[in-house]
């Protein structure tokens, strides 16, 4: 594998990747269970936290339709540039760059309040659970997920970075799944005063392109892509060689299969 094969056909950069590669693979599928767990109405106000390049808070803004209103809050300036650049010219989204810990948003201004794949990559979840409390009309709705424990495919992965690129980029791996305990989760949106929430589990079967593929895409989709840049062409080869190898058990009529568990949360305010 040469430097050239590691860059083809990754011209963006990880915000312009993530969009192209991961949300059709992995995050717009998941989206669209939230969605239709939150069972969105016409009219309401719907806040998308770490909406990253907003593929929930599009799907969400179709169902509130034009009486409804629909914000996005991310933390990552490229995520929301590629947000605004892939948003249909006929669809108003309201986008802030902000920490959720902290979300420059009036009180009681949203009637839901959805969160997906996010709250693991937060330092202060209580802080930010306690301001996704703070934004919601009293009756308000949250609904999240997040995913875990690590599936066979990324613990290859995890130790495949480990070794050819060195342990900060296998730590991202882990902090993806890092928060997948049904009671943490319950405990810490009760614990910023929800009521009725409710947790539970479920898994999702993904099909995803093949290993070589998949490997680059997920690599360059995310924060990995600058460690991974770093590392000379013989490390980046034998990271490729080492997780393809091992992914093929997972390869179904030349399709990566990935069945990660979900855990959905839903509360009241």
């Amino acid at each position: 594998m040469s430097q050239q094969h590691f860059g083809k056909g990754y011209s963006g950069n990880v915000a312009e990747n993530y969009e192209r590669f991961f949300v059709p693979a992995i995050g717009a599928p998941l989206a669209t269970d939230l969605i239709e767990i939150a069972a969105l109405r016409p009219g309401e106000r719907v806040l998308d936290v770490a909406c990253g390049t907003g593929v929930v808070a599009r799907l969400a803004a179709e169902r509130v339709g034009d009486t409804g209103a629909i914000a996005g809050l991310d933390l990552n300036p490229g995520m929301l540039a590629v947000a605004r650049s892939v948003t249909p010219s006929d669809m108003t989204i309201d986008w802030h760059e902000a920490s959720a810990e902290a979300m420059p948003l009036p009180d009681g201004a949203f009637d839901v309040v959805l969160c997906q794949l996010g709250l693991q990559f937060v330092p202060d979840k209580p802080a930010a659970l306690r301001e996704m409390q703070r934004v919601l009309a009293p009756g308000g709705r949250l609904i999240m997920n997040v995913t875990g424990p690590t599936p066979p495919l990324f613990a290859i992965a995890d130790e495949a970075l480990a070794r050819h690129i060195g342990p900060e980029a296998a730590g991202f791996v882990r902090l993806v799944f890092s928060l997948h305990d049904p009671d943490e989760l319950q405990n810490l949106i009760s614990g910023a005063g929800f009521h009725d929430v409710a947790v539970w589990r479920d898994t999702k079967t993904l099909r995803l392109p093949g290993p070589e593929e998949f490997l680059w895409q997920y690599v360059q989709s995310t924060p990995l892509a600058a460690a991974v840049a770093q590392a000379d062409d013989e490390s980046r080869a034998a990271l490729e060689r080492n997780v393809v190898a091992k992914w093929q058990e997972f390869v179904e009529d030349g399709a990566l299969m990935l069945s990660p568990g979900i855990v959905v949360a839903t509360a009241r305010k």
